[in-house]
């Protein structure tokens, strides 16, 4: 997203930043913020206006709060995957940039969870990227490193689609979340395609998804092929086009908040 865009859906959430910000013209602020400076002012001023729609972060609902600290942990944990990451030499040169793109898009995001919570944004925890021994060349082999990205990524969507109904009564802040969640999808697909696979989930085994018997747990429920009570294999049988996989491929799944921290617990040092 360019600047103009980002200034674009601050004024959508708050229509009058601009007019309390009277010494600054939008022209002004445009031009004002280059994309040196972006990840630093674009999630405070976004912040500044949620903060004007929903007063200090005491006054959300606290199972509003509890999401968001929620996504800033998972937020936490891909953005210093990538920070760690980047530069390394085993990141084939194409991919550099995407990643390097991936990682600013994840330091946004942080920015911008940390600073609406304000004093009451969990802390970065510390990680551990061989998720206690199981991936013993994170950084060095970029087929595991990609590997873990994609799993990252994939779960970090199912997550916040997970929490979108907990994020109702502040309708803002769900429109931000579904935001960030468009473009964790959009981090998703990316990476999968660096990996030579499908753009999206099909089944629910990590094998199906060209990835180790250990990720399992992040894919379980996606062979699910009943949508809003309907069979859609049953439904669709006259179609032999329509198989399962490609019925499990056109929905994603949700992943509970309790399933998602068990998934990303071994991430914890």
């Amino acid at each position: 997203m360019n600047l103009q865009n980002i200034l674009s859906e601050i004024e959508k959430v708050d229509g009058e930043i601009f007019d309390r910000l009277a010494h600054v013209s939008r022209r002004g602020l445009f031009s004002s913020l280059t994309k040196k400076t972006i990840a630093v002012a674009a999630p405070a001023i976004m912040a500044s206006a949620l903060t004007k729609a929903y007063g200090q972060s005491s006054a959300l609902p606290q199972g509003v709060k509890d999401v968001l600290n929620f996504a800033l942990t998972l937020e936490y944990l891909e953005y210093r995957f990538y920070d760690a990451g980047r530069n390394l030499s085993m990141i084939p040169n194409d991919y550099k940039a995407a990643f390097e793109l991936i990682r600013q898009h994840e330091e946004v995001h942080v920015r911008l969870l940390k600073s609406v919570l304000g004093a009451e944004a969990v802390a970065e925890p510390k990680f551990d990227f061989s998720a206690k021994g199981t991936f013993t060349d994170t950084f060095t082999n970029f087929a595991t490193f990609s590997a873990i990205a994609q799993t990252l990524e994939d779960t970090g969507v199912r997550a916040y689609k997970g929490q979108a109904a907990n994020l109702m009564p502040a309708p803002a802040i769900l429109q931000v979340a579904l935001q960030i969640h468009a473009t964790e999808a959009a981090h998703a697909a990316n990476v999968r395609y660096m990996r030579g696979q499908k753009g999206w989930i099909t089944g629910g085994t990590a094998a199906m998804q060209g990835l180790p018997a250990v990720v399992d747990g992040n894919y379980a429920g996606e062979e699910n092929v009943t949508q809003a009570g309907v069979n859609l294999v049953s439904a669709l049988a006259g179609d032999s086009r329509i198989t399962a996989d490609m019925v499990s491929q056109a929905f994603d799944e949700i992943l509970t908040k309790d399933q998602v921290l068990t998934l990303v617990t071994p991430f914890l040092a």
